[in-house]
């Protein structure tokens, strides 16, 4: 009974990334300036305040272990899933890869989680715009992190974080030569954005479009499996 109290706990008490710990002050300090001046004004820095809170929230994550998954990446909704040419800073060649990208709003959790275990060969930033990351279009216009992953077999992933019409930083916690594990987490992006995923050539998408993800537990594809790729209606 106790291990299921504190399973319980920390489920509801969520911790805060250290990075959101500046903002909470500061929308804080803002509420009770807020409050001073009129007390409704207070009242909606107060609501800014646990707002601010709520985005930074870092939980834990159960992620499936089996060889050959691919997890997600970030919270969200899936919004684009076909082929693309992964990032050229990358190197991975020119030949489209099955690509899925996941759009995470304000009100997801902003943590990124790497999607397979292997070791990081490449890291490649571009600065660029900020339009809505739900266009295709923001994968090539807009400021982003990509990074290239090596896995054991050989084959290569590339995953992208990309800066939305909101997001102004982006932050990448990986070195190259870095080893990481599937779920585990690598960074995080402010405020609304997206994370691209682009599969070994062959691999077949296991969700589509509209379907809402969970960073470090849906699996977006398997290197092993040799389904078709799911689709999907709205019910």
């Amino acid at each position: 009974m106790q291990s299921q109290n504190l399973s319980m706990s920390s489920y509801i008490m969520v911790p805060i990334h250290r990075e959101g710990w500046p903002f909470i002050a500061l929308f804080a300090v803002a509420a009770i300036l807020l409050g001073l001046l009129w007390q409704p004004l207070g009242w909606l820095g107060l609501v800014a305040t646990l707002w601010c809170a709520y985005f930074f929230r870092n939980p834990d994550r159960v992620t499936p272990t089996r060889d050959g998954l691919v997890i997600s990446p970030a919270d969200g909704v899936v919004c684009l899933v076909g082929d693309a040419v992964p990032p050229a800073g990358l190197g991975l060649g020119e030949t489209p890869r099955p690509r899925v990208c996941v759009f995470m709003s304000v009100f997801d959790v902003h943590i990124n989680r790497a999607p397979l275990s292997g070791r990081v060969t490449k890291l490649s930033y571009h600065a660029g715009k900020f339009v809505n990351a739900a266009l295709d279009k923001a994968s090539e216009e807009n400021e982003r992190m990509a990074v290239a992953l090596e896995l054991e077999d050989g084959r290569s992933v590339a995953f992208v974080q990309i800066a939305g019409l909101v997001a102004r930083r982006i932050r990448c916690d990986l070195v190259e030569g870095q080893t990481i594990r599937a779920g585990e987490r690598f960074g995080l992006i402010r405020f609304g954005s997206r994370v691209d995923v682009y599969f070994p050539e062959g691999v077949q998408p296991q969700v589509t479009l509209g379907q809402r993800c969970i960073a470090g537990e849906t699996v977006l594809a398997d290197l092993n499996s040799t389904e078709p790729a799911r689709q999907g209606e709205v019910r």
